[in-house]
């Protein structure tokens, strides 16, 4: 077991034994002083501190992007992208250090609104799914490989993308889902070997969608599932990154480009022209 394993499994643990006993306090006899409550506490916070600043090492750093195809087709706008800052999310946890966020953008008719919501201040607070052109856009192998994770039977929540409804999600559901785990943070996903020690992360997919299961070998372009609002997640979009193993918790992450497309920035649309239906191997 890595390090970086160890330190996501007891910086889970130091927050639940942080619950038990504040729980205790309230309701039964404390198990220990006042005082000693916030001691697993302030550890989980210390080690959350240590995985978030813990980038890839030197080798990774100069290891050239692994160049890809792209995930999707379509109009896409990129968000969280690494072509901005690294990492790019904020945190190199869960090997996500070159992580990219994208929502679909189709093009809007003359006078139209936008198809894609936008964020609102306070109301409607939360929206369907189903609302956001993303909900169900399929996504592709990015190349030949091999079906090392996949998981799909996490619901698809409404959206955060209002005031109230994210500071939600970064308070509270956030919190909660990093305790429980690295599943629930990505809820549905797909995770692909690709070879050479790289292994690639589709997050966020819609419950019931994937069309692989793991040990099938896969062809690029061939349909893994559909971009789904599971896990921790604001709104239906694809998180897409590329580490050095299977496992989020001890993985580390390596940068990729893809085909044709480079790595969009923040704000960045891109098209991806229709791909031909690909058989599973």
């Amino acid at each position: 077991m890595s390090v970086r394993k160890v330190l996501a499994v007891l910086h889970r643990m130091c927050w639940l034994l942080f619950g038990v006993l504040v729980l205790s306090g309230l309701f039964l006899e404390p198990l220990v002083p006042f005082g000693l409550t916030f001691v697993p506490a302030g550890a989980a916070v210390v080690i959350g501190l240590v995985l978030s600043r813990t980038g890839p090492d030197e080798a990774l750093k100069d290891r050239p992007p692994v160049e890809v195809g792209p995930p999707v087709t379509g109009r896409w706008s990129a968000l969280n992208s690494p072509a901005d800052k690294v990492p790019s999310h904020g945190t190199h946890a869960y090997g996500q250090s070159y992580a990219i966020d994208i929502v679909a953008e189709p093009e809007a008719g003359e006078g139209e609104p936008p198809a894609r919501p936008g964020f609102r201040w306070f109301w409607p607070v939360v929206r369907r799914a189903r609302d956001f052109p993303a909900f169900g856009a399929p996504l592709f192998a990015v190349v030949d490989g091999t079906v090392v994770r996949a998981s799909d039977g996490q619901r698809d929540h409404l959206s955060r993308n209002s005031l109230p409804a994210l500071l939600y999600l970064m308070l509270i559901e956030g919190d909660a889902r990093s305790v429980i785990g690295a599943r629930r943070i990505i809820g549905n996903h797909v995770i692909l070997e690709l070879g050479d020690g790289t292994y690639a992360v589709y997050a966020h997919l819609q419950r019931g969608s994937l069309q692989v299961k793991p040990g099938d070998r896969v062809r690029a372009g061939q349909r893994l599932g559909r971009v789904g609002n599971s896990g921790n997640s604001s709104e239906p979009h694809l998180h897409f990154h590329l580490m050095d193993g299977p496992d989020p918790d001890s993985a580390r992450g390596v940068p990729f480009t893809w085909r044709g497309v480079g790595v969009p920035a923040n704000g960045e649309t891109f098209t991806v022209g229709e791909q031909s239906a690909v058989e599973p191997a």
